[in-house]
Order: structure tokens, then C-alpha cells, then sequence
């Protein structure tokens, strides 16, 4: 037996009833994937070493990691779907992509029941975050192949909500949309939502005027840093912002608690949630910092076990929330990514970092960061675009740059560019541009 539905309730369990229902789930999904997933069947040699488990230590123990690596390469080695699949491909109805922006793009398939599954997944999300079925959702999106709010959109319907997609649209037409079809919830990346403001702006539209009174972000950190969901907020009047986790390989994972802002609730049972040390792979109690790891349960056309997600998380010491949920709570939302930390002059860097100390700045349209290195040490540089209303542009860039010292205890180089030189983005923002010695940034 599979695990069910997500509801409501789920958040209600304690722990001990959560870990039953895992290893529940866990048991039959082992049982599904032995002798029918190729990749996993091969990882396992066989699987004999997961008969009898006994306890969630038991599978923590015999189960190796899965990393993005591994995945990527059996794609390749095995096109163009690789061998993480449990059914015939004839079982597959739903084609997603990861958006590559750290590697190769990964191609993903899911059966019908997987999909349902994941939807029933993003209704609670969408619940925890006071969706009502009275509710009229705009999806600002492309609806391509990145999994991005597809399965949102689907839970909106299944909710009972009207539900106004937005691809195809530039950002004007999205916002004539919102406004005109008196839209209360929008579902965008943060950066987006910023975009959006900055458009209505430029092409006179009033967003004061408008219905929208929640702002469901998702695809990067921004809606947990505290700076950048104030100037949401700020530019979209009436609406409350609130964050939302997942990836295109695991699925929706967490919701937004709705008594702690900026603290996220892994949506277990359905996920068995782990926090590692990234150097050492060894396994971190409550309190402490590290990479969260997941075995998604309810997946299982397309399962990951213990798959190292590279999201950096802080696991809270409660171990019951103040919600009155036991469910793992992660404080700050997503952190950072294990890969996007740079080291600057002895100071561990990472991009929230940088996004929280400029969002307090409404003279900053837009920004980018050149990290440079191959020689002996690496260098971060800063480009700022300034908004239409700042009136002195070069007090703009040393407020910034006394701003950055401050923050980060960093002297970064600030240089302010001509207003619409930087680009801007609809999905996952790539302000973070790593440029090696001896290369030029293109």
C-alpha cells in the first residue's frame, strides 16, 4: 500500500505515526520497485539487502545516496528516458524536464497515479496557504516542459478554483489578465512577481486596483528572504506573500507553515526527510544545518531514494512546531545549494546572501554578480540596475557597496549599468554568473 492522498490531517500526526506510515509506504514501494526498476535494481545488486526492514535506521543504513550524477549519466548511457522507470513506457503519460540550469537538463516521466499523487501534494500546499475554492488562481508561467506549476494548476482545479493559465503572454498581457479577470491568487517565481510590479510601472497599470491578496512563490529562495518578500509586498499592495518548495525530480515537498512565516513543513508522510552533512554524508540531528536528502514515497513510476536534493536547510530544534504540527519543520526555507556557495576572501558566500542584503534597495531594478575564478583566489563583482525613480545613480552604487560590507563583511565592487541592460526572468533568475580565468562572459 502506497501512502494516501495528502490532507490536512497529515500535518495533525504525531511522530510516531508519521514514522508507521513511512515505513508502511517504504516497505511497499521496495517491494514494487525490486526486480521491475533497472536503475535501482542495479544500484541495489539485487536488492535482497532491503528484506525485513524492520525500522526507518534499517533503510537508512543499507541504502546508498541517489545523486543528480547518477541520473544524468543513465540517462545518457541509456536515452533518451534512462532506467529509473518501474513500468512499461507505455504506463508514461506526463513528460517534464529539469530546467538545467546546474548541468545537463534530466528528462522525467510519470504514470497517471504518480501524477494524481503529486497533485493531491500540491492541494495542501495550496491549502496551508488559505487557497479558498471561491479563489481565481493566475499561473504566470510558460507551461513548458519544466514542471514548474504544472501539477499547481491541476490541484487549483481539483480545489475547485478557477484557474487562469498565463503562458503564451508577455508581461503586460499576464498583468491586463490579472486585473481583468479580478485574479485574488498569483503563482510566479519571486523574481517575477518583482518583474511584473516593474512592468505595471512602465505600462501604467495600477496594482493597488487589482484583487490579488496572495502570492504563492516557488522555483528559488527569494519568498523566504526576508528583504525580498517585504518588497513584494511592498509593490503588490494587499498581498501576502508565501513560499512553497519543490523540484522537478521529487515533485511539490513542502508547504509554508501557517502559524511560523518563512518556516517550511516537509510534507511527510509521504517524503522520508533526511539532513546530511554535505562533506560527509553523515546524518544531522534537529537544529542543525546541512543538505536535505528525500526518498519520495509516492512516486513510484519514477522514484528517488535518498536522492541528495543540494538544497542547503536548517532543521528546527522543536521537534513539535508551533503549529501544533510534528511534520520536519526547516527554518528560513531553502537556504542556499551546495553548489552555488563561492568563497571570497575567507567568507562563505552564497546567493541569498547577496539577494537579502539588495532587495532592501527599491532603487535596485536589477542586479548580477560575475564570480571569477581560476587563478589563486576568487573574485565577486556586482552590476546593479538602477530604477526608474533613483535620482543619483553613483550614490546608489556606494550605499550598495557600504551596504554589501556591512551585510556580508565583504568589499564587493558595485557598478551601476544603464536602466534595461540587465536581463530579466520568468522562471529561476540566473543573476549568479561564474566566469572562469582566460574566459570572457558572453
Amino acid at each position: 500500500m502506497f501512502p494516501p492522498a495528502a490532507g490536512p490531517a497529515d500535518g495533525l500526526l504525531d511522530r510516531r505515526a508519521i514514522e508507521d506510515r513511512q515505513l508502511e509506504g517504504l516497505r511497499a514501494l521496495l517491494a514494487e520497485l525490486r526486480s521491475n526498476n533497472g536503475f535501482y535494481t542495479r544500484k541495489w545488486a539485487g536488492g535482497a539487502a532491503f528484506d525485513g526492514l524492520s525500522c526507518l535506521g534499517d533503510y537508512f543504513a543499507r541504502t546508498p545516496f541517489t545523486s543528480k550524477q547518477e541520473l544524468v549519466e543513465d540517462q545518457q548511457s541509456r536515452p533518451p528516458f534512462g532506467t529509473n522507470l518501474t513500468y512499461p513506457l507505455e504506463r508514461y503519460t506526463r513528460f517534464n524536464q529539469t530546467s538545467g540550469t546546474t548541468g545537463a537538463p534530466l528528462r522525467w516521466l510519470d504514470t497517471p497515479e504518480s501524477w494524481s499523487w503529486m497533485v493531491d501534494n500540491w492541494v495542501r500546499v495550496l491549502t496551508a496557504a488559505g487557497v479558498q475554492r471561491a479563489d481565481r488562481i493566475y499561473f504566470a508561467f510558460s507551461f513548458g516542459p519544466f514542471l514548474g506549476f504544472w501539477t499547481a494548476f491541476e490541484a487549483g482545479a481539483r480545489l475547485g478554483c478557477l484557474c487562469l493559465p498565463g503562458g503564451g503572454l508577455n508581461s503586460a498581457a499576464r498583468l491586463r489578465a490579472i486585473l481583468d479577470n479580478e485574479a485574488t491568487v498569483l503563482c510566479c517565481t519571486p523574481t517575477y512577481a518583482i518583474r511584473l510590479a516593474e512592468v505595471a510601472g512602465q505600462e501604467g497599470f495600477d496594482l493597488s486596483a487589482g484583487a490579488v491578496r496572495l502570492i504563492l512563490a516557488a522555483g528559488e529562495p527569494g519568498a523566504a528572504i526576508p528583504a525580498t518578500r517585504a518588497r513584494i509586498e511592498r509593490l503588490w499592495p494587499g498581498a501576502r506573500v508565501r513560499d512553497h518548495h519543490g523540484m522537478t525530480e521529487t515533485g511539490p515537498v513542502t508547504y509554508e507553515c501557517p502559524v511560523r512565516e518563512r518556516t517550511l513543513h516537509v510534507m511527510e508522510p509521504g517524503f522520508i526527510a533526511e539532513v546530511i552533512d554535505p562533506d560527509t554524508g553523515r546524518r544531522l540531528g534537529p537544529g542543525e544545518q546541512g543538505e536535505l536528502v528525500l526518498t519520495n514515497l509516492g512516486r513510484v513510476g519514477s522514484p528517488l531514494l535518498r536522492y541528495r536534493t543540494g538544497d542547503l536547510v536548517k532543521r528546527a530544534a522543536d521537534p513539535i512546531c508551533a503549529c501544533g504540527g510534528a511534520e520536519m519543520a526547516l527554518e528560513g526555507g531553502i537556504l542556499g545549494r551546495t553548489d552555488d556557495m563561492v568563497v571570497i576572501r575567507g567568507v562563505n558566500l552564497y546567493p541569498g546572501s547577496l539577494e537579502g542584503a539588495l532587495r532592501g534597495f527599491d532603487g535596485v531594478a536589477e542586479y548580477r554578480a560575475e564570480v571569477h575564478s581560476g587563478g589563486s583566489l576568487a573574485e565577486i563583482r556586482l552590476e546593479v540596475e538602477p530604477a526608474p525613480e533613483c535620482a543619483d545613480e553613483a550614490a546608489l552604487g556606494r550605499d550598495v557597496e557600504a551596504a554589501l560590507r556591512t551585510a556580508l563583511n565583504l568589499r564587493i565592487p558595485v557598478s551601476v549599468v544603464r536602466p534595461g541592460t540587465l536581463p530579466r526572468f520568468e522562471m529561476k533568475a540566473q543573476r549568479w554568473v561564474r566566469v572562469k580565468a582566460g574566459e570572457s562572459r558572453g
